[in-house]
């Protein structure tokens, strides 16, 4: 009698082959990859974005909530989309510090722009990759011969036939002061060089916070806060066609002239709406609380302006000093308010950061709400 184990019975043995064990393998590897995709692009930054979730703004009225807002700061992609739908409508867009905000819509991306920080001249901000987070990038490959590094404030960047133009405002030797420049480059993302001998906007007290406006004609503008006796304040002139160069005389926009101002108005910005062009500013200091946005409305880019009582967006329970404002509109047509503000009562450096928020801008009877 036979004692052999049959392992053609009602019982064969069951070896996993080696296509079920790649099976397995591949299956668990795409567990383990889906887990660090949430982590990392869900969770991480929901928890580092915890910060800047409820903080609302003063306005003495509310605009009416828009579907939804730019993707800009990490709000791209799959990873975006989850992102958005767990934290809700919020203001906040990149919950870091950012301070005095441009954003350019080139089609359907944004980019966005801001002073230097430790490590970066101008920091552009995108989003993209497998995780769809905000990324941080330097966008100046080279300053101006003429300037040193350290202070690089307040970039904004106007689009020409031949590529982009940017403007920043610098350090000046002999004196020291802040002086405005310009660099070129083919992508919005950079990099940016400048090659200029000379500064662009190089007053007694100096010159800060250029941003471009485009009128329906085509001309091109340049705003900006501008120090010396006789003209301080915000003022504008025309660009030449190729953004390089200004031409034409120079006009004063604006003082610092009402209260709340304490004696400073910067951060230009102009946008034009049914007929009227509208001219935001910030003023007050901007490591204090009491910096904020006021506006006013100029019959052409190059005035006269008649302000509004302000200030017309000041600080509110959470968030403390707005200003750095921008205004860009989406590929709807629909307008945005970019800026920064302190948050959590954490009111200047090194404690606190200059966060980025994006705000919908629209008129009621010709009056700007946010």
């Amino acid at each position: 009698m036979s004692h052999e184990i049959s392992t053609t019975g009602p019982f064969p043995s069951r070896r996993r082959t080696p296509l079920t064990l790649l099976a397995i393998v591949s299956a668990a590897g795409a567990v383990a990859l889906a887990l660090v995709w949430l982590i990392v692009a869900v969770v991480v930054p929901l928890v580092s974005e915890s910060k800047c979730a409820g903080v609302e703004f003063r306005t003495a009225v509310k605009a009416s909530p828009l579907a939804s807002r730019p993707r800009i700061g990490g709000a791209s992609g799959l990873a975006g989309e989850v992102r958005s739908a767990l934290r809700g409508d919020t203001p906040a867009v990149y919950c870091n510090d950012f301070a005095d905000p441009y954003v350019l819509r080139v089609g359907d991306t944004y980019y966005a722009y801001s002073t230097n920080t430790e490590h970066r001249r101008v920091p552009v901000l995108t989003s993209d990759g497998l995780f769809g987070t905000g990324r941080r990038s330097e966008a100046l490959a080279r300053l101006a011969p003429w300037s040193s590094p350290g202070r690089v404030w307040a970039p904004s960047v106007l689009v020409r036939p031949g590529g982009f133009v940017m403007y920043y405002s610098t350090r000046a030797p002999d004196p020291d002061r802040q002086c405005l420049s310009r660099a070129v480059g083919s992508n919005p993302k950079g990099p940016f060089v400048d090659n200029s001998a000379a500064p662009l906007v190089c007053p007694k007290d100096g010159a800060i916070d250029a941003s471009p406006f485009v009128d329906a004609d085509g001309r091109a503008v340049l705003i900006w806060k501008h120090a010396a006796p006789g003209m301080t304040g915000i003022v504008a002139q025309q660009l030449t066609p190729d953004g390089l160069g200004l031409v034409g005389p120079r006009r004063l926009l604006l003082r610092a002239d009402q209260p709340w101002e304490g004696g400073n108005v910067e951060g230009p910005s102009m946008v034009a709406h049914a007929g009227r062009y509208y001219l935001f500013y910030s003023g007050n200091d901007f490591a204090t609380a009491n910096y904020a946005i006021g506006y006013a409305t100029c019959e052409t880019p190059f005035g006269p302006c008649r302000k509004a009582p302000g200030p017309w967006l000041g600080s509110s329970a959470d968030a403390k000093g707005p200003g750095g404002q921008e205004v860009f509109s989406d590929s709807a047509g629909r307008l945005w308010l970019a800026l920064h503000a302190w948050i959590r009562g954490h009111v200047g450096y090194p404690g606190g950061a200059r966060n980025l928020f994006v705000l919908p801008l629209t008129f009621v009877d010709g009056v700007p709400v946010a």
